[in-house]
């Protein structure tokens, strides 16, 4: 008896290794994910933009990584006292404009320094519908609070997506190495503020687009976290209170059945294993000077040093 409907991820014949570099961009999925490749110490760098939802704004800010294209004062907008860029998450904003260009332009310069040695890059998709702030009639990848009036909204067409995602490939290709490899992924997440219809016309668009610029190109995969969302972990209980994120449980049931497809299998030990240490990390003693937990931190030391012969790169920093 089948009690849900499984949806598989095909294993890759080229595997994740336990010194590779990976960059992760897009929804707050692509960050997610990021983050549990990250406490399994493995090389990631994820959204240096913050989040972006449309293929356009991941375009636009791959571009700029590209380049090394760094911003100026005439990229940025003033508002409510604060140096602000459109194109990026509000903890970049600053009341002092040298100090938003600084977060701005080191995330662009770190980001360009790692994409010239990484082998895996993620692309998280989000929405089809785009914003343009009609003062400067421009596209941006973050209203923020700025009162709705500024801006108009539109779906994109299906050969804006296509360009869009052709020239992220292009951009990723220039700087990376050769053997870069794409994982493409549509967010499982819905944009239930542009409405319910409205979200799955955007997904639908999405997805068709991206299986028709992917297919051909046997660097590029197609991760199906949206469809496992939406088929096999359909019913409520696997989502957050607000019923739209996927809860813990479901990304970590992603991220198993990812790694079980795309993972060497040193990398998957060495992933597993960094991942049980920093779960011990998260005890809290009743006394920290108390000598059993001095001397379990002192395995977990052990454990640590096992595990840092094993890779050039520091890990538990």
């Amino acid at each position: 008896m089948k009690l849900t409907t499984p949806v598989d991820i095909s294993p890759s014949e080229i595997l994740v290794g336990p010194e590779d570099r990976i960059f992760s961009i897009g929804s707050c999925f692509a960050q997610e994910l990021a983050r549990i490749l990250s406490l399994g110490e493995l090389q990631v760098l994820s959204n240096p933009y913050g989040t972006l939802f449309s293929p356009c704004a991941i375009e636009r800010a791959l571009r700029r990584i590209r380049n090394a294209d760094l911003y100026t004062e005439k990229d940025l907008i003033i508002y409510e006292n604060y140096y602000i860029s459109l194109d990026h998450h509000s903890s970049f904003d600053s009341p002092y404009l040298a100090n938003t260009l600084e977060n701005i332009n080191a995330k662009i310069e770190n980001s360009h320094s790692f994409l010239r040695g990484t082998q895996w890059v993620i692309i998280t998709l989000g929405t089809s519908w785009i914003y343009e702030f009609l003062p400067q009639g421009r596209g941006v990848s973050n209203c923020r609070k700025i009162p709705q009036r500024f801006f108009s909204r539109r779906l994109l067409g299906a050969e804006e997506i296509y360009l869009a995602l052709e020239n992220s490939i292009l951009h990723i290709q220039a700087i990376c190495p050769e053997n870069v490899q794409l994982l493409f992924t549509v967010s499982p997440v819905r944009h239930s503020k542009e409405g319910m219809i409205e979200n799955q016309r955007s997904k639908s668009l999405l997805i068709s687009v991206l299986h028709e610029v992917i297919e051909p190109l046997q660097y590029c995969h197609y991760i199906p976290v949206y469809e496992i969302m939406m088929d096999e972990l359909r019913g409520y209980r696997f989502y957050k209170e607000d019923m739209i994120h996927p809860s813990t449980q479901s990304i970590s049931y992603i991220f198993e059945k990812f790694s079980k497809a795309y993972f060497s299998e040193d990398t998957d030990e060495f992933v597993k294993e960094n991942l049980k240490i920093h779960q011990a990390f998260s005890h809290k003693p009743k006394d920290k000077n108390d000598f059993a937990h001095q001397a379990f931190l002192d395995k977990i030391q052990r454990r640590i040093k096992v595990q840092q012969q094993k890779v050039k790169h520091k890990i538990f920093l």
